[in-house]
Formats: C-alpha cells, sequence, structure tokens
C-alpha cells in the first residue's frame, strides 16, 4: 500500500516511475529497460532491483508472467504529486501562510487552475460563496488607470485571520487590501 505521506522518489525511481504511469499498463523490467537505456546504460538487474524496491514500498503492484514479473501503478502521478505538497504543506509550521506564499509564487494559469480544481472538489452541492450583494448606498471603488491588482501576498499582507503574513507584501503596504470582509463559514455554531 502507498504510504499516506509519500517520501519523494529517487531519480532513477523517478525514470522507473515516469514510464510506468506513461504507459498506464503493466511493464516488464525488459521494457522499462530498453527505455531508460536510450537515454543512458543501466543494467538489467539495476532496473530489477528500483521496481522491487517500488513494490516493497508500495507504489506498483506485481503479477507473476512465467518467469518474470509485471509491474502495475497503484496510484497517479497527480496522486503522488498531491501527497508530496501536502506533505510540505503539513510539515510548515504556519501552513496558511505556506499556502498563501505557495499562491503568489503561481503563474495565471496555475490560478485558474486552482480556481477550476477547487470547483470539481466543491462539486455541485457546495457551490463556491456568492459574493455579497452590492449595496447601491456604498458603490465599490472602481480602479483608475493604471491600478493593477495586487498581488496574492499584498492582499493578505498583515491579515490577522491568516497568521504569519504579517510581513507578506510589505512593498504595498499602506495600500487598501482588495478583499472581502471574512463570511462566517461556521454555520452559526
Amino acid at each position: 500500500m502507498v504510504r499516506t505521506v509519500p517520501r519523494p522518489l529517487g531519480e532513477l525511481e523517478d525514470a522507473v516511475m515516469t514510464r510506468v504511469w506513461q504507459w498506464n499498463r503493466p511493464v516488464t523490467v525488459r521494457e522499462v529497460l530498453e527505455d531508460i537505456q536510450r537515454d543512458r546504460s543501466i543494467a538489467y538487474t539495476t532496473v530489477m532491483t528500483v521496481l522491487d524496491n517500488l513494490h516493497q514500498k508500495g507504489w506498483v503492484r506485481r503479477e507473476a508472467e512465467g518467469r518474470a514479473y509485471r509491474y502495475e501503478a497503484v496510484s497517479t502521478r497527480a496522486a503522488y504529486a498531491a501527497a508530496l505538497m501536502n506533505d510540505s504543506w503539513s510539515q510548515s509550521d504556519n501552513p496558511a501562510a505556506a499556502l498563501v506564499a505557495f499562491f503568489g509564487m503561481m503563474s495565471p494559469e496555475q490560478r485558474e487552475a486552482l480556481t477550476d480544481a477547487v470547483r470539481m472538489v466543491q462539486g455541485p452541492e457546495n457551490p463556491p460563496s456568492a459574493p455579497p450583494p452590492e449595496n447601491p448606498a456604498n458603490p465599490p471603488e472602481s480602479a483608475g488607470p493604471g491600478d493593477a491588482e495586487e498581488p496574492a501576498d499584498a492582499r493578505n499582507a498583515g491579515n490577522p485571520e491568516i497568521p504569519g503574513t504579517e510581513n507578506l507584501g510589505t512593498e504595498n503596504q499602506g495600500k487598501p487590501a482588495n478583499r472581502p470582509p471574512a463570511q462566517n463559514t461556521e454555520g452559526g455554531r
């Protein structure tokens, strides 16, 4: 069984698992060996040992076929990457600040993918909360020419709801943070 918190794969383990994940079918040591040998010289027994180690660690399952084994991935590369991110995040002494910093490093395309992923996880039964209705007495300030969206770390700088963000985005201190008011998500508890 795959550990809940995996350790990162070594270089050769990753090279082997990359092929197993890409091919998405049971593979033999010989097939993996021949593909890796296109890039570098490696011994059959080395690949066999790596696949055996991956089996012992729970990354692949194997089934005997004659005198050899066929190996198949137990989980996807996406699940592996998610487990590594979760492990790194959970080891932080300030997970909220780590997320803020991580989101600040993301490209617009990555942020869009994250938004899509959140929508998928929430599902139709838990739609994202709607923004509060606009109050005609207090219309939102319109952005003037040259105003640009602040980076995530600046919007969250000094946010008392996210400990450890007091020093983020210090270059934008003094500018108002463009964030909606905090909403009670406790359901009245």
